[in-house]
């Protein structure tokens, strides 16, 4: 059994506009230490794209940090994410809180994930919050979770494809066939680099349906939406740090047929990554995907020939897309499960929270 700190451990919050040198130091060397030992090998945001990012007002949600101080030393960390009061639909996003974290290998099994939850706990009482989502990577997470009495929601998969030795001759077919299968009723749309906004607005109805079919298992959550203000502040950010947005659409007259979504970024320029693949209900069972499946992976190897693999998220329980992914020869990197704890389980496992200090609100 690991022995206690000598030092106790002190739950506090962190706030990225006012942290001095030292403590964004002490940040960044617990960040590193940590992906290190959850995604060895990966590469990392700068502490300077880090600092912006935390710093950075998003217009549809805000975030506030908690980190547990072994010293001066940070050993874990607590992230809320959450609606910003004021935008569109916030009532039904308003009892919700997503929360992620950890804490260092070395400082595990000493209580201070249970600490961090009491901060969990103590922001969904202060701002009532009722249901908090929680990821998580690793197997020491998700005993922990479920021994907090968490309930699995939803398993999701990171897979990614490495570009070499792909048939680009059958993607060739798989584009056609996406075509062919309507009697030359479907056009392409392709855009790469940005969208225009006036067109991005026009598609942001019909993204919003067809993500809502995307499997969420037994999530309790508010509808998924496309918002343009998010994908503004989202261009604006990639126009600070190198970026481009790729978007290949199957249109039926006016009518989004199908729609394959990927971003690359220029601080990961090896890789890029895939987001929404959809298919209109009445589409479905002709091939669609698979053809904007290939259009992306042409587009991707004509822009950014640096780039050698493709990542992606999918639902464990999307076997249609799995399968379509496997047959391109996607492999699965890592595992995610979703838990959910209502604020009234939370406080029963933990009792009420005592002496824990929560991020304000950031002061501009």
């Amino acid at each position: 059994m690991k022995e206690m700190p000598h030092q106790p451990i002190d739950i506090v919050p962190f706030d990225p506009h006012h942290a001095t040198a030292a403590q964004w130091a002490a940040y960044h060397a617990y960040r590193r230490i940590r992906a290190e030992e959850d995604i060895p090998g990966e590469p990392i945001l700068s502490d300077a794209d880090f600092e912006h990012q935390l710093r950075r007002r998003r217009p549809t949600d805000e975030s506030r940090r908690v980190i547990a101080l072994h010293g001066d030393r940070v050993v874990g960390n607590l992230l809320l994410e959450f609606r910003r009061a004021g935008t569109p639909d916030y009532e039904s996003f308003a009892p919700f809180v997503f929360a992620g974290g950890g804490v260092m290998q070395a400082y595990r099994r000493q209580g201070i994930a249970t600490a961090l939850l009491g901060a969990l706990l103590a922001f969904m009482q202060e701002h009532g919050k009722t249901t908090a989502t929680l990821g998580a990577p690793a197997p020491e997470a998700n005993a922990f979770l479920r021994a907090m009495g968490a309930t699995e929601k939803h398993r999701a998969v990171e897979n990614r494809l490495p570009l070499d030795g792909l048939d680009w001759d059958a993607l060739d077919r798989w584009q056609a066939d996406a075509t062919s299968a309507s009697g030359a009723r479907l056009r392409w749309e392709i855009h790469a680099g940005r969208v225009p906004l006036d067109r991005l607005e026009s598609l942001i109805a019909p993204f919003t349906v067809l993500i809502g079919d995307m499997p969420l298992g037994a999530l309790d959550l508010p509808a998924i939406r496309y918002e343009l203000p998010a994908h503004r502040s989202w261009y604006e950010e990639m126009d600070r740090s190198g970026g481009e947005h790729l978007v290949v659409l199957l249109l039926d007259g006016d009518e989004v047929a199908a729609v394959c979504n990927a971003h690359w970024e220029k601080r990961f320029p090896d890789r890029v990554f895939q987001a929404l693949t959809a298919v209109a209900r009445p589409w479905r069972g002709k091939g669609l995907a698979k053809g904007v499946k290939a259009a992306m992976l042409k587009l991707v190897r004509e822009r950014h020939p640096e780039v050698r693999m493709i990542v992606t998220h999918n639902a464990e329980v999307n076997a249609p897309m799995l399968s379509i992914n496997h047959r391109l020869g996607f492999a699965v990197y890592r595992q995610t499960v979703s838990y959910q704890i209502d604020r009234e389980s939370l406080r029963t496992r933990l009792g009420e929270p005592r002496g824990v200090r929560l991020p304000p609100a950031p002061s501009r």
